[in-house]
């Protein structure tokens, strides 16, 4: 499950998070490498520059692009301590600011510490330095003797560094893409008398523990198009009849047949409906009528260029 997460976080973020076109990531690789450091080659200046600028490929450039904000306390492009244990330092009081800054919008992630955001050598440096700092603090406080240092063995950084990363760009998705979200269109579709009789979503902030509102308007919005639509897309069906009315109340088992999002689709598109939604299955039951739904489904979605890369 994680590792399908972390598939679909990456192909969104590689497609739509970065201001000029696509910009492959990988998670955590390249998220570490582009935002702890870039070495410089210029025979004048030798050293590690970071670029945190608007146009930068790194995570900054893309939270300015989600957000329209810089992170606070940051230059667009600054000069990194050359010394390691003061670089790592250095890395992990950004860190500890990007955290801090996502924090502030909303973002859930007490279980991220700013050190599970460094690359793997820069950890154990960390460690290093904290190792030696408590040293010290024994040795001129005894009432500090008792802090103790969570360390992780390399494997399980690793696996720890995956999950951060991951986290974390869920929680800017969260925070910044999915509140662009309105209720405007979907408040007008209610207004369709056919549409009245549907079982409301509630978008009362506690009215669910699983969704939050931004995302109970979107299911209103995939049951108002379903049942707007349902008997226009399917009613010269080759492969059964007008499917039932049906209520969408999650983004999994509801949309596993097709129908719901080529009830979408076919809303924007209609031309759509011809050539590809009458040949599909409205109750499959097998397998193989699932796949052949979402095979039309995806061949569609492909015909308007939404190439998306979903797999069916």
């Amino acid at each position: 499950f994680f590792q399908k997460t972390r598939a679909a976080v990456k192909k969104w973020f590689t497609l739509f998070g970065w201001p000029n076109g696509q910009n492959p990531i990988s998670i955590p690789y390249s998220l570490r490498r582009d935002v702890c450091k870039v070495q410089t080659s210029s025979s004048e200046e030798k050293g590690f520059k970071q670029n945190l600028g608007k146009d930068a490929k790194t995570l900054y450039g893309m939270l300015f692009h989600l957000s329209g904000e810089l992170l606070p306390s940051t230059t667009s492009s600054q000069s990194l301590h050359l010394e390691p244990a003061e670089r790592v330092l250095q890395l992990h009081c950004e860190h500890s600011a990007l955290l801090a800054f996502l924090k502030s919008k909303g973002a859930y992630l007490p279980h991220v510490m700013p050190e599970f955001l460094l690359e793997p050598d820069d950890y154990k440096k960390w460690i290093q330095v904290q190792i030696s700092h408590m040293t010290e603090l024994k040795k001129g406080d005894m009432e500090n003797s008792d802090k103790h240092l969570f360390v992780l063995e390399d494997s399980t950084f690793e696996t720890m560094s995956k999950r951060a990363w991951t986290d974390v760009l869920l929680q800017i998705y969260k925070v910044f893409v999915l509140p662009r979200v309105s209720a405007c269109n979907v408040t007008n579709l209610l207004s369709l008398g056919k549409v009245q009789s549907m079982p409301r979503i509630k978008s009362e902030p506690l009215s669910s523990n699983i969704y939050s509102p931004h995302e109970r308007t979107i299911l209103t919005w995939l049951n108002e198009h379903y049942e707007k639509n349902r008997k226009t897309v399917w009613k010269d069906c080759q492969k059964g009849e007008v499917p039932p009315m049906r209520w969408i109340v999650n983004f999994d088992q509801d949309l596993l047949d097709g129908l719901v999002l080529a009830a979408q689709l076919a809303a924007y598109c209609p031309y759509l409906i011809a050539t590809h939604f009458v040949r599909m299955y409205t109750k499959p039951k097998t397998p193989e009528q699932f796949l052949h739904n979402c095979l039309i489904l995806v061949n569609a979605m492909n015909a308007v260029s939404l190439a998306m890369g979903i797999k069916v």
